[in-house]
């Protein structure tokens, strides 16, 4: 008999930004187990993930109540070992078989016998092996394992302590449990966890269905829970919910929310059945900047503010509640209070800070320690704005706008804007030198000097942006690796993958005339400070390392990634094309030949490391005519290839590669390439040097050969 089964656990309110990660865990875990019992098909398809703030669940349908019997191989001992001098099963085999509970054959019933037995190879051993077939496991041990499974699994961002009600027995959880359901179908499943048995009680609502809910079968949990219980019991459901409402709430004032995806999930694991509400705030308070009142609402309230159609903030925005109420009036007048005691203190804050001019936020700076190991903040503005001006001529880039624009893009860490809102940094410093009359290029790469700030997050769309966000990051990591900070694992509390991903962000959408050595080497010059050790080819590994990997995220096969790289290419801008070339390459009949015979050429090559292959061969050591075929068709192809690379031609330059083939590989095929003469060697191993070196300007090909 198969249906649904229905795991939940009910808790104490879960951390809002842990919700979906613990949800999916779970129902992955317990989904696992299933499949692997054989108690459901695998994949599993129709499998429902239930999250909400006091609940982590998942609905399986067509779990079956016993799993399928299985087939199993016991391996038993060495044929010398089993067997006796009459051909019959030995004592030992036989208290063997006993100990495995196979005394009888599992089929018939009756002693097992020598012919039961298949006989394998086993380096010198012959091992004697026993088909078996064990019945299913029962559902109940299945949930049992799945649960304890699940809960083991979860990626619980802190663990906290509790007792149970005995008052002496302590469980550590994410947060306290109360109830675990377990139906399958109509029926409990008995199991436990977390000091709690197994049943049918669960809860609704806190405040709209107080008290416990039975939940009658597993099929109708999520549409009880709804209609009873006032709970939306899925998480992407409330979402849809909350967007729906917040799209209508929004239209009638002919408005748009504001609701980045964080925002979303946040509010969706607040709340248990939402309400959308609409609030205000008094229009003067919209004279202060526009992301310092929308940080304030989202980060301290997680409210949607409303922008209309051009664009321009309103004095609205949408609060999501967690009650139905017939009269909402106090808990919207509530929340108004609220967000204009938050909105003062925003606009307390610019004030104060408009009083000072941003150039003087510097010197506070000096006393503000960046790093142990690498001085004040001031320090640190000071070689950024150096690494900016050295960067700058490199971008088509003023060095006296791009040294006054980094020292600028860290003043406003001494702001009380920021000092409340760190996110604003850049931002808040922008803003203030607008208004200060600042030269507007400067203004926008203040705003842009922390770009790309995610994934999401372009590069900064000016080069003097890109100058000073390059300065920023590269001296970061510079610094950072000097004083020995590195990143391991999930751990990385200085940024360094950020900072690496946000310089080659950069590097690939703005040609620049430093190669990527010159840029991490400017960066290590900058630093003077005792027992600084500079570690640049380290930090172009990591540079290259980070690359690596966005390049096979963007869908690029590891043999296209690594025949690029393996020439570490300075300028980043130029990966890209190179990676088409080397696609466009792969298409040609002759690819997969030229590859190999790159690959055999140097392989050739590392057979005489001593010998000199500088310089050209020479004709008068050209012996067969297939060596003087290839050099021929060498001599012919270098202008082109030449005049191919000096354009940046990379796609024409390997497809031009093609006509090599055939002199090639009838090279290989007629000449002996380590010949016993010395000189015909070193001339033969000279001109395969030069070919190589000139198929592989755009890419290392012979990475491109087949396994």
């Amino acid at each position: 008999m198969s249906a649904p089964l229905l795991l939940e656990l009910l808790c104490e309110e879960l951390p809002p930004r842990a919700l979906r990660p613990l949800s999916e865990s779970f129902a992955r875990s317990v989904v696992a187990t299933l499949e692997k019992a054989g108690l459901v098909q695998a994949p599993a398809t129709g499998v429902k993930v239930f999250a909400t703030p006091r609940r982590l669940g998942v609905l399986v349908p067509g779990v079956a109540a016993q799993g399928a019997p299985r087939p199993q191989r016991h391996r038993l001992v060495p044929v010398g070992v089993g067997i006796d001098a009459q051909g019959g099963i030995s004592p030992a085999l036989r208290k063997k078989l006993e100990a495995l509970g196979l005394a009888s054959h599992p089929q018939t019933g009756a002693p097992v016998t020598p012919a039961d037995l298949e006989r394998e190879a086993d380096g010198k051993n012959e091992i004697l092996y026993l088909r078996a077939t064990s019945p299913g496991l029962a559902l109940a041990e299945v949930v049992q394992e799945a649960i304890d499974r699940a809960i083991r699994e979860l990626p619980i961002p802190k663990v906290m302590n509790y007792q149970l009600e005995d008052g002496t027995t302590t469980v550590q959880f994410v947060r306290p449990a109360h109830a675990l359901v377990a139906l399958h179908g109509s029926e409990v499943v008995p199991a436990g966890a977390l000091g709690l048995r197994s049943g049918r009680e669960s809860a609704g609502h806190r405040f709209h269905a107080p008290g416990a809910l039975r939940i009658r079968d597993a099929a109708g949990y999520e549409e009880q829970l709804r209609d009873e219980g006032r709970v939306i019991a899925s998480f992407d459901g409330r979402r849809q919910s909350i967007q729906e409402q917040l799209g209508r709430a929004a239209a009638r004032l002919g408005a748009r929310a504001i609701a980045p995806e964080e925002l979303l999930e946040e509010v969706t694991a607040l709340v248990e059945w939402p309400v959308v509400l609409e609030s205000g705030f008094d229009a003067e308070f919209l004279a202060v900047p526009r992301p310092c009142l929308v940080l304030t609402m989202q980060q301290h309230q997680r409210y949607f503010a409303l922008e209309d159609a051009a664009g321009a903030l309103l004095h609205r925005f949408l609060l999501v509640s967690n009650l139905q109420a017939e009269d909402p009036s106090a808990i919207i007048a509530g929340n108004a209070r609220v967000v204009r005691a938050r909105l003062a203190d925003a606009r307390f804050f610019f004030d104060q800070d408009r009083q000072q001019k941003l150039e003087t936020r510097l010197a506070p700076l000096a006393h503000v320690v960046y790093h142990n190991r690498l001085g004040s903040q001031l320090e640190r503005v000071e070689r950024v704005a150096a690494l900016a001006a050295r960067i700058a001529p490199a971008l088509g880039v003023d060095t006296a706008l791009a040294a006054r624009a980094a020292r600028l893009a860290k003043a406003d860490l001494a702001t009380a804007m920021v000092g409340e809102f760190p996110e604003l940094q850049g931002t808040m410093g922008a803003i203030y030198a607008r208004l200060e009359g600042e030269d507007p290029g400067i203004v926008a790469a203040i705003d842009e000097h922390l770009s790309p700030r995610s994934a999401a997050d372009a590069p900064p769309a000016s080069a003097l942006g890109a100058c000073v966000a390059l300065a920023d990051k590269l001296e970061a990591l510079a610094g950072l690796f000097g004083a020995g900070e590195r990143a391991s694992g999930d751990r990385d509390p200085y940024a360094l993958r950020r900072n690496a991903l946000g310089v080659l962000r950069i590097l690939s959408a703005r040609p620049c005339a430093l190669g990527l050595q010159e840029l991490v080497g400017a960066a290590f010059a900058q630093f003077d400070q005792a027992g600084f050790v500079p570690f640049p080819e380290e930090v172009e590994r990591f540079l290259f390392e980070r690359l690596r990997g966005m390049l096979l995220e963007q869908g690029y096969s590891a043999h296209e990634v690594e025949s690029v790289l393996a020439l570490a290419p300075g300028h980043i801008d130029r990966v890209a094309p190179r990676l088409a070339a080397v696609r466009a390459f792969l298409q040609l009949p002759e690819a997969q030949s030229l590859a190999a015979a790159n690959k055999r050429i140097a392989n050739l090559l590392k057979k005489a490391p001593d010998l000199p292959l500088e310089g050209e061969p020479e004709d008068r050591l050209l012996r067969e005519p297939a060596e003087i075929a290839l050099a021929a068709a060498w001599r012919a192809l270098r202008p082109k290839i030449e005049a191919l690379h000096a354009a940046g031609d990379d796609t024409g330059l390997l497809l031009a590669l093609a006509p090599l083939r055939g002199p090639v590989d009838a090279f290989f095929d007629k000449v002996l390439v380590l010949a016993d003469d010395p000189a015909l060697r070193a001339n033969r191993l000279r001109l395969l040097a030069r070919l190589r070196a000139l198929m592989n300007r755009v890419a290392e090909v012979s990475l491109l050969a087949p396994a």
